[in-house]
């Protein structure tokens, strides 16, 4: 079954009010194609499997009929989700607890590896009604005998595709296989290898199959550009690109109501011209504030993507999306706001370094690259800051009576002798008030290995977090690391069933490391050798020494010439550094991006 029928109310889906009132309170108005085509079925109790790719809204698709079949009285977990990353195991869990907000005392939990047991058996024990978990996490607390599927109602393999290329699809069957026959199954998948194949026609009873094909594009008139930034930083990018990038009128779109209200006062107190429209703003008031916006009076609309729909005004030269968007519809319904009538359009788009899975989908769906843009610099800013100022005294002396003021100025520098120059610059400052004429420093970009919040030491073992690595028999080594590269041991090896996929991902995810940058990896049988760039902050090795790997603490130090040169039956060995793809090719030696901190690359590490 192919869905590519006109898209209906959510109203004529068949779900319950409390659901429907959530939908309105986060502006959701239509189904996409992929809900619209699944709810019904899942609704009725069919099985079935949905092939989509990221960002087609299929956590809705599955998340609404799941909440509409719940018993909120029943204290048992009723759905399980299984996700292949800790990310989107968290991103599915928010996203039932915003659609089950009118859902009196619902609860739904993410368990995940690297998160403490004891917060997750706690509110087991409370009682849940939604998990939402990685599979290897799942399996621990189905051993424990901590979770209970005697009452599951719905289990959802969500991204299956991708569990299988991350090695947990055995894991994923051994999950099936504890859950009662009784209950239905929906398995998501963006492709449809064999093995994910064979999984639907053990488990699944005449699934319902669905197919999305991504029919979104874009533009070939809007320049479409991307700026990795997050938290307090986006006001200030933003603000410089205001400043510095000619616009006529531009709309920025936030996710929330409160955040358009929000950025439209925090924009007006920088002084540009901005007011913000949303689901709270009546009719009267969203058409007064367009007119504005149509003649010139307005150069800032701040609004949400329902608010925005419909909107047509010639004078929008530039999108800008704060807030990435959940899906590539509403990316593609964003940017289409310019460039209308063959008209050229810029958009540009706001990405946090956790949200860069979504840019990846974007780019797929539309099947168009988006750059990533240079932030106008400090001297740019700060040059149109200046033409402003002269701007403002050159009008002011061309349509001003400044007698009086003449008058003044003459005064006091008779009579306190100060030249006329002092005086003015005395006037200027007065008239800028408080807000700097000049941006004191630049803005830095965030880079990929931005320091994370405060948070507990993990176990890898339960998963690869970055894609694993071929295996290779090679000679043993001969000489120390490449330049540039220090030897670590760590307490790993053969005898604890560990691959270097593990390793890669423990230490990617703890250092804020691109796997791209480790280097060699030498599993010997109790303990394990790997090139790292030089560099290491104390702060950060003391940490990586309790790390867990296949249930072993890393206790990583640096390795000496025993280490390197002790006698191994067998070695594995990732790709040699100048082999791995990355961008612009080979790595460099050091192996950091431009602008990484020196040496070796390792960014301070915030607090614990």
């Amino acid at each position: 079954m192919s869905a590519d029928t006109a898209p209906v109310p959510f109203s004529d889906l068949g779900l319950p009010q409390s659901l429907l009132a959530a939908l309105r309170d986060v502006g959701y108005e239509s189904p996409s194609p992929i809900q619209a085509a699944t709810i019904p079925p899942l609704l009725a109790g069919r099985d079935l499997i949905g092939q989509a790719q990221t960002g087609t809204g299929k956590t809705a698709a599955f998340a609404l009929p799941a909440l509409a079949q719940l018993n909120a009285a029943a204290n048992k977990p009723q759905v399980l989700v299984l996700a292949p990353t800790r990310e989107l195991a968290i991103q599915v869990a928010e996203a039932f607890q915003k659609y089950a907000t009118h859902i009196p005392g619902f609860h739904v939990l993410p368990i995940y590896g690297g998160q403490s047991y004891q917060p997750q058996l706690s509110a087991l024990k409370r009682g849940v009604h939604v998990v939402v978990g990685t599979p290897g996490r799942v399996i621990d607390h189905l051993d424990r005998g901590s979770l209970d599927l005697s009452a599951l109602r719905c289990l959802i393999l969500d991204e299956a595709d991708e569990m299988l290329r991350m090695g947990f699809i055995d894991d994923v069957e051994a999950v099936l296989k504890k859950t009662p026959e009784s209950r239905q199954v929906a398995l998501f998948s963006a492709t449809m290898p064999s093995q994910i194949k064979r999984i639907a026609q053990t488990y699944l009873k005449d699934p319902v199959e669905i197919s999305i094909k991504s029919q979104t594009s874009t533009a070939d008139n809007i320049r479409q550009r991307f700026w990795m930034v997050s938290g307090i930083n986006k006001l200030d990018a933003l603000t410089r690109i205001l400043e510095a990038e000619p616009f006529d009128a531009m709309i920025v779109f936030a996710r929330t109501k409160l955040g358009t209200d929000e950025l439209a006062e925090k924009l007006a107190a920088r002084g540009f011209s901005a007011a913000a429209i949303n689901g709270d703003v009546d009719q009267k008031m969203r058409e007064r504030t367009i007119q504005r916006l149509k003649d010139g009076q307005l150069d800032i609309l701040v609004a949400t993507d329902v608010a925005a729909r419909g909107l047509d005004v010639d004078r929008i030269s530039h999108v800008l999306n704060y807030d990435i968007p959940y899906d590539t519809e509403s990316y593609v319904h964003r940017i289409g706001r310019t460039g209308r009538a063959g008209r050229k359009g810029e958009a540009i788009l706001f990405v946090a370094p956790r949200e860069r899975g979504m840019l990846g989908a974007i780019e797929r769906a539309t099947r168009q690259k988006i750059e990533q843009m240079n932030l106008p610099s400090v001297d740019a800013v700060n040059e149109n800051r200046v033409a402003k100022f002269l701007g403002k005294i050159e009008g002011a002396l061309a349509h001003e009576d400044l007698s009086v003021f003449r008058d003044l100025v003459e005064r006091y520098e008779r009579e306190k002798n100060v030249p006329a120059v002092e005086i003015a610059a005395a006037l200027a400052k007065l008239v800028q008030g408080k807000t700097p004429l000049l941006l004191p420093q630049p803005i830095k970009q965030e880079r990929a290995f931005e320091p994370r919040d405060a948070r507990p030491v993990r176990d890898h073992g339960e998963r690869p977090e970055r894609p694993q690595r071929e295996r290779s028999e090679r000679a043993p080594r001969e000489h120390g690391p490449e330049g540039g590269m220090q030897t670590y041991r760590i307490e790993v090896g053969h005898q604890h069933g560990v691959l270097p996929g593990n390793i890669v991902g423990a230490i990617a995810n703890e250092a804020d490391l691109e796997a791209r940058f480790i280097g060699r990896i030498d599993i010997r049988d109790d303990f394990t050798l790997v090139d790292l760039p030089e560099g290491m902050p104390p702060e950060l090795l003391a940490h990586l020494q309790g790390v867990r790997v296949a249930s072993k603490p890393l206790r990583m130090r640096i390795a000496d010439e025993a280490d390197i040169n002790a006698p191994a039956r067998k070695r594995n060995f990732g790709p040699p550094r100048g082999d791995r793809p990355g961008p612009g090719g080979p790595r460099k030696p050091g192996g950091f991006k431009a602008g990484a901190p020196k040496p070796g690359g390792f960014k301070p590490r915030g607090p614990r």
